[in-house]
């Protein structure tokens, strides 16, 4: 099964999640929030969506170690 395309796509929202987080981190600034609103409905499925993409990013390590075996 080719899930190629989902985990490139999971992994950059991943990463945008990432930057958002090290921005908050660092200069306390919320470029999600920034962008769309406090707690818009459109903020919470941003955020929604870095949450799920991180969940399923989880299901790469066993991936990566079925093809280590393979291999």
């Amino acid at each position: 099964m080719n899930l190629k395309g989902l985990d490139y796509t999971c992994l950059t929202i991943a990463i945008i999640g990432a930057v958002n987080w090290g921005l908050i981190g660092i200069f306390r600034f919320d470029l999600v929030a920034f962008l769309f609103g406090d707690m818009s409905w459109l903020t919470r499925i941003v955020y929604t969506l870095v949450g799920l993409s991180g969940l399923y990013l989880i299901s790469t390590y066993g991936r990566i170690g079925q093809q280590m075996d393979v291999q």
